[in-house]
């Protein structure tokens, strides 16, 4: 059956939610087709059938699936055939741990760095949502808050220093292949290259080496929309 998958989408098409670039991920891992249907923030209604209000939504035929995780889940159980995303339980329990850490975590780590440039690349209409929805999180505009992030990105990269440990010993954050729990990761990194030319990696980091390897998997699927080089 066909494949749709909503997703969040800027001005100039940009797909910048790291929800949705989880499942685009897994889906080019998967070998499965899809058509992607861009959602701003303000368009509710074209998810109503979901009975939420957020994306990534999943459709397949006549089921609807909703939240990163549990379409990963889904695409293991249904596409069992296809090449794992988890492989077993322990992988699944341990991509949890990463699926959390990375909401809690390195989102908290790098929204500060970007939050101006994901307002800048919002369409006019989602602005004001956007000023509603997120100013309570900061004390300051969001221009102000990330007017030192040349200094604030070493908390950043300090964050992520567990993953650089595992990936100067493994290629992958999974071992030596990638499977779920990297896409989780490059999901929020995917997030920041969307809509900001920032660089938060720098070059020779481990961190941005794995990052690169997995935009180029699965024939570039992680090239496939626009974004910045950094």
């Amino acid at each position: 059956m066909a494949l749709t998958l909503y997703e969040l989408a800027g001005k100039d098409d940009r797909r910048f939610s790291p929800y949705c670039w989880r499942i685009r991920m897994a889906l080019a891992h998967k070998g499965l087709d899809a058509t992607f249907v861009p959602v701003r923030f303000t368009d509710k209604a074209t998810i109503a059938f979901s009975d939420q209000g957020k994306v990534p939504v999943l459709v397949d035929g006549n089921t609807t699936v909703v939240d990163s995780f549990e379409i990963a889940c889904y695409l293991d159980e249904n596409y069992a055939d296809r090449p794992a995303l988890f492989g077993n339980e322990i992988a699944r329990g341990e991509a949890r741990v990463i699926n959390h850490w990375t909401n809690s975590v390195l989102h908290s780590a790098l929204q500060p760095l970007v939050i101006d440039d994901i307002y800048q690349h919002l369409a006019d209409e989602d602005r004001v949502y956007f000023l509603e929805t997120r100013s309570s999180r900061f004390d300051r505009p969001f221009d102000q808050v990330q007017a030192n992030r040349d200094e604030d990105v070493v908390a950043a990269r300090n964050a992520v220093t567990p993953l650089r440990l595992t990936l100067a010993e493994q290629p992958f954050l999974s071992g030596g292949a990638p499977a779920f729990a990297d896409y989780i990761v490059l999901g929020a990194f995917q997030w920041v290259r969307s809509i900001s030319p920032f660089k938060v990696l720098e070059d020779d980091d481990p961190v941005r080496l794995w990052r690169d390897r997995l935009l180029h998997a699965f024939d570039g699927a992680g090239y496939a929309t626009t974004a910045y080089d950094g």
